[in-house]
């Protein structure tokens, strides 16, 4: 019998150790008022579930010495996928013309499959695997400006957004939009939130102003999840008011969808939907899927922004190439699935347990620091926003960065934090919040470790001006 390299020696383990089993969701929900969707999990055929010792193992590259409590900024792979990758990587190094000509495109296609299944859409060619959220995002906008430069648009028609869309996604509206002709108006949401009201309200306001003098709304951008501060979005809701005011097309980036909240093409009804995988779903970097509705007619007009000689053969088919490149992070995606129903529940399950933890967690930091959430724990997912002792003196965005460098030299700990801007008339608001998030190898002491940490420069009498 022929040896097996180390990669390939991995890869068979893993699957002798961990072959193929399904587990159902039982029904349960992550944020039942505006998230519930059907479950589409396989059957159960095992209750042998991953241990704890296991989990541990699987995460044994994370540097044991920091308390890793930032899943959400970069997301999380385990070593069996990682090993499984490395032999994606050495099957095409080994025959590179056979494996383009006949392993690459239709493997792509499978995990095309998987990601459809798990999102509920339609057919496969409604799915497209791209880098990240932020190339989904250039996609989608790249179209719009078009739109406005072949005068299908009007100059001065709007695009709607949110004001805490993500960074990159906004210097993405102004480099398509604005530069196109199209007007940007930012929904000016609230934080801390008290309820989903408050972001409808607003919301439809803005849809309003981007219909005054007879202009049109010609695509929202909406957050599923919003990054910072963090708050889930009731995207349903305001997918069903975009319908109601006329607006042209839809499009939910959720760079933190996909096992962070749940995901149902059928039942949010936007035009575009985009996740990352690698935030939530643990893929290695970097690999995220767009959702592009078949029957929207825009969606032909679709192209990547790295044009290459499958171009014009639809945007699935174009993502599927872009050049010479790694695709292994994509080819994964079904191992991945395998991997997450090792778990009980599945994916949902780990977005309820994920969910209950970070609400438990930050509940603890907020009676030790006598502070409060950012939001009701029905508006978090797997991250939720935690304010930190006013006494701190968190006054600039600067402040928070040399903050979060204190934390992570001296304390070991990672977490982004906040500033919120004291509104006007406010005496010793709550200026500085952290975001901490969960994912399944965080544990409590992770948690205990940056409350000390904050604990402790409060008792020296520390503030931020002294950075």
């Amino acid at each position: 019998m022929a040896s097996l390299s180390p990669p390939e020696e991995a890869a068979a383990s893993y699957h002798h150790r961990h072959p193929k089993r399904y587990s159902s969701s039982n029904g349960v929900e992550l944020v039942p008022d505006f998230v519930k969707r059907p479950k589409i999990s396989l059957p159960p055929q095992s209750s042998n579930f991953i241990s704890p010792s296991e989990i541990e193992s699987e995460f044994s590259h994370h540097d044991p010495d920091v308390a890793r409590i930032n899943n959400g900024s970069f997301g999380c792979c385990p070593s069996s996928i990682l090993a499984l990758q490395r032999d994606w990587q050495l099957r095409f190094l080994r025959q590179p013309d056979r494996f383009y000509f006949d392993e690459l495109k239709p493997k792509i296609s499978e995990s095309r499959a998987v990601i459809r299944r798990l999102i509920n859409a339609e057919h496969d060619d409604e799915v497209s695997i791209v880098d990240n959220a932020t190339t989904a995002a250039a996609i989608v906008l790249q179209q719009t400006a078009w739109a406005f430069r072949e005068g299908r648009f009007e100059k001065g028609d709007a695009v709607v957004m949110l004001h805490y869309a993500y960074g990159s996604v906004k210097k993405s509206v102004e480099a398509y939009v604005t530069r196109s002709g199209g007007q940007v108006i930012e929904v000016q949401l609230p934080f801390p939130v008290i309820s989903a009201d408050e972001i409808v309200g607003r919301f439809r306001n803005a849809l309003e102003s981007g219909k005054a003098n007879g202009r049109r709304v010609r695509l929202a951008l909406i957050d599923h999840v919003t990054s910072m501060p963090s708050v889930v979005i009731p995207v349903k809701e305001l997918v069903k008011i975009c319908r109601e005011e006329g607006v042209d097309q839809v499009f939910v980036d959720a760079a933190h969808g996909i096992g962070c909240v749940d995901v149902d093409m059928k039942e949010i009804g936007a035009d575009f939907y985009t996740s990352n995988l690698h935030k939530w779903f643990f893929a290695p970097p970097s690999v995220a899927f767009l959702y592009c509705r078949k029957s929207n007619n825009g969606a032909r007009d679709l192209h990547h922004p790295v044009v290459s000689n499958e171009y014009g053969n639809g945007l699935a088919v174009e993502s599927s190439w872009v050049g010479t490149r790694d695709y292994s992070a994509q080819l994964v995606v079904p191992s991945i699935l395998e991997f997450v129903n090792r778990f009980e529940g599945g994916i949902d399950g780990i977005k309820k347990r994920n969910h209950d933890s970070v609400v438990e967690m930050g509940r603890m930091l907020v009676k030790s620091w006598g502070t409060q959430l950012g939001c009701p724990p029905e508006m978090c997912a797997s991250m939720v926003m935690v304010g930190l002792p006013v006494c701190l003196g968190v006054s600039s965005d600067s402040d928070v960065l040399k903050l979060r460098i204190l934390l992570r030299e001296k304390f070991s700990v990672e977490t982004p934090i906040y500033f919120r801007p004291p509104g006007e008339g406010e005496v010793d608001p709550i200026s500085g919040y952290v975001r901490i998030s969960f994912q399944v190898y965080n544990k409590p002491e992770d948690y205990h470790r940056l409350k000390d940490a904050v604990n402790e420069l409060v008792r020296e009498g520390f503030r931020c001006t002294s950075l």
